[in-house]
């Protein structure tokens, strides 16, 4: 094969580079001779390097490409070589149709060829609104249009989750607490605490005493997971229950 010329051109891209080589040594598009397309593009970017060339990262990344391909390609069992050969070869075969069309097209473009202008048309236009409308729906596009910035109250359902839902209070279960652990020897497990919750209400108040009590040194927490345990160590509730009941 001849080899390459000193006199470098500029490419467009690692794909252009390679169309170019496959047209002056007269490759076969459809059956590319791996190792010798590898050489001659190896060798060209190796002379852009030398004359100080800008050589963008495609064409290194090309080249590195294509020395795998050359490597899988010795190998006894080159399955893998054979289906990079046939990717590669579908996207030279796609970018050479597009040069090819790109070309067409700059070749049948002419001055104004993409540009269409006419003079500009008077039109009359009557901006008289002519549909009737229903009072109700006249209501209902005000509210819906301006309903945010007056102040319309908000419809019974907006409550109803508010109202049905009984609030249960700290202090409540402080004292609920202390009467329980009197009454089991001052020791409990901590999940019986949680078992006859009917509501998350109660069951965040309940884990809230438990912090406050053991925040006030009026419990311990001993154990873990399944075997955690509440022990009382100061009967007297004092202040604790006074605070959340306020």
């Amino acid at each position: 094969m001849e080899k390459i010329s000193y006199k470098l051109e500029a490419f467009e891209g690692p794909l252009d580079l390679l169309l170019h080589l496959i047209s002056k040594h007269k490759l076969n598009i459809y059956d590319i001779p791996i190792v010798t397309l590898v050489e001659q593009y190896v060798e060209y970017v190796r002379q852009m390097q030398e004359s100080d060339m800008y050589v963008a990262s495609d064409f290194l990344e090309m080249a590195a490409r294509l020395v795998y391909l050359k490597s899988v390609s010795l190998l006894p069992v080159y399955t893998e070589a054979e289906e990079l050969k046939k990717e590669l070869q579908g996207e030279l075969i796609e970018y050479r149709d597009m040069k090819l069309m790109a070309q067409k097209l700059s070749e049948t473009n002419t001055p104004g060829f993409d540009c269409f202008v006419r003079e500009p048309i008077k039109m009359d236009i009557d901006q008289t609104y002519r549909r009737v409308h229903e009072p109700e729906e006249l209501i209902n596009a005000y509210i819906s249009a301006a309903g945010k910035k007056i102040n319309i109250p908000p419809p019974i359902e907006a409550f109803r989750e508010i109202v049905v839902k009984k609030i249960v209070s700290v202090g409540s279960k402080i004292s609920n607490i202390f009467s329980r652990l009197k009454t089991k020897g001052s020791k409990a497990k901590f999940k019986s605490f949680f078992s006859d919750a009917s509501s998350r209400s109660d069951m965040v108040a309940t884990f809230l005493a438990l912090l406050e009590l053991t925040k006030s040194k009026k419990i311990i927490v001993s154990g873990d997971g399944e075997n955690a345990e509440i022990e009382l160590i100061d009967s007297k509730i004092g202040e604790v229950s006074e605070e959340w009941n306020e």
